[in-house]
């Protein structure tokens, strides 16, 4: 049976990194360099013997793996016979136990996973950019409580999405940055065996400097038990969650626009929106989106439970939980941020209908502004919204029942409102002023996505998987 989220939803870099064989190649690399770092230390291991190791180190045989472990009821034992009768030696795991194997290659899995994530982060951050700047003076319908408040512009609300987006992204560099190697620590933590075979500490210590290296690690926690806390676990996946907010918040937006007519995810030839009603053009990929960030959530929830329910220097009970909620909380993200990038690329924008909506709208959508202006007049703020408030009800009442209304008419007719029907017209005649600051919030933003994207201009470009 197939993993459902890596077949459906996870990219193939994403697939490579977690699949079984990828780790069994891992972990066979691993115990190969320990064994060059303890022949070099001073442990009697026969050149020829890591050689054979290295020959048969690709060839992989699952089934004989899993033949072995339904009878040893032991996976990593499984894996180390396995090894071991390819080669023909028994020279691998000196000094370790199960997790100095397992827990390395899965910050490793870790690591390289966040560099794909960050990578991807990087390409919607990009897009965001150019739809934020591009739709920077579209004016739209701003809502609040999902109902007409004031006019905003569909650029901002696309850096509003970059923003949230962006001060994850300082989060997703942060963790990068601080993933520790667990080390070669053995049962208890203390390595005591590695310094058994290698005699001092100082030489344990060696091996390890030099297992960082390779595997690309400044920092190796310097006192765990047999696992590395698993607070760490949901710090990785909660960023994880952060990074998915953004888009899913936008992906939400979009289905509410569309729902209004006003945007619309690109519909290919021969795509289907329903299997009953002809017509229908669904924004199923922001549904995705959606869909997979409570997905995400979930494993956010699992994750928790593990954090702060260490037994002494380790136990086994959070293994069932990290082997699904590690390696699929990453496919969740992956194909989350991979359709983000598809719908921006293909998004249609309606800006007729756009506008059709404002000028419906934009009487109400004034009402704070002509507040601002009959304060200015010298009447009383409280005094001035009871009023307009008074006209304005009525008029959507009207306007919902007849499709029209004459709301500017009868509050500029209003003999206790400062402002006359000509002042009114006056005011709701440039659109472009009910911006306020949404035009600068947009630069600004931008500024900070280029800035970023510099940053990493070295990072090869990438085609997002084709949505099915």
């Amino acid at each position: 049976m197939k993993n459902v989220l890596a077949d459906r939803y996870g990219s193939d870099e994403m697939k490579s990194i977690w699949s079984p064989e990828a780790k069994i190649l891992a972990e066979r690399r691993l115990w190969i360099e320990i064994m060059k770092s303890q022949a070099a230390l001073g442990i009697d291991i026969p050149a020829a013997a890591i050689e054979k190791y290295e020959s048969v180190s690709k060839v992989i045989n699952l089934e004989s793996i899993d033949a072995r472990e339904k009878t040893l009821r032991h996976d990593v034992k499984a894996r180390i016979e396995e090894f071991n009768a390819l080669a023909g030696f028994e020279f691998i795991h000196l000094g370790l136990t199960s997790r100095d194997l397992t827990e390395n290659i899965e910050i490793v899995q870790i690591r390289d996973s966040l560099h794909l994530i960050r990578r991807e982060v990087l390409l919607l951050l990009k897009k965001l950019n150019e739809k934020s700047l591009q739709y920077a003076d579209l004016a739209i319908v701003g809502r609040s409580h999902n109902i007409p408040a004031q006019i905003t512009t569909l650029g901002k609300r696309f850096a509003s999405a970059s923003e949230e987006l962006l001060f994850a992204f300082a989060r997703l560099e942060s963790i990068i940055d601080r993933l520790p190697l667990r080390g070669i620590r053995g049962p208890v933590g203390t390595a005591q065996d590695g310094i058994d075979y290698l005699e001092t500490a100082q030489r344990h210590q060696q091996l390890e400097g030099a297992l960082a290296h390779g595997l690309g690690f400044d920092q190796i926690l310097d006192s765990t038990g047999q696992i590395y806390p698993r607070s760490i676990d949901f710090e990785v996946v909660s960023t994880l969650v952060q990074v998915a907010s953004g888009p899913s918040s936008l992906a939400t937006s979009i289905r509410l626009m569309a729902g209004a007519e006003l945007i619309a995810e690109g519909f290919k030839a021969g795509q289907v929106g329903s299997s009953a009603m002809p017509h229908k053009m669904n924004t199923r990929s922001s549904e995705r989106v959606n869909g997979l960030s409570v997905v995400l959530r979930g494993y956010l929830s699992m994750v928790s439970e593990l954090a702060g329910d260490q037994w002494n220097e380790g136990d086994v009970a959070c293994s069932v939980v990290r082997r699904v909620a590690l390696s699929d909380s990453f496919f969740a993200l992956d194909g989350l941020l991979q359709t983000s990038i598809v719908i921006l690329d293909e998004l249609v924008i309606f800006e007729g209908a756009i506008d059709r909506e404002i000028s419906r709208q934009l009487p109400f959508l004034a009402s704070t502004r002509i507040l601002t202006e009959a304060v200015k007049k010298g009447m009383g703020r409280e005094g001035a919204h009871k009023i307009i408030k008074e006209y304005a009800v009525k008029a959507v009442d009207e306007m919902r029942t007849t499709g029209s209304h004459q709301f500017i008419k009868e509050l500029g007719g209003d003999q206790e409102f400062l402002l006359s029907e000509e002042d009114l017209n006056k005011i709701l005649g440039d659109k472009a002023s009910f911006f306020g600051g949404a035009k600068d919030q947009v630069v600004k933003v931008s500024e900070r996505i280029n800035k970023t994207l510099t940053k990493y201009s070295d990072l090869q470009p990438f085609t997002p998987n084709t949505i099915r």
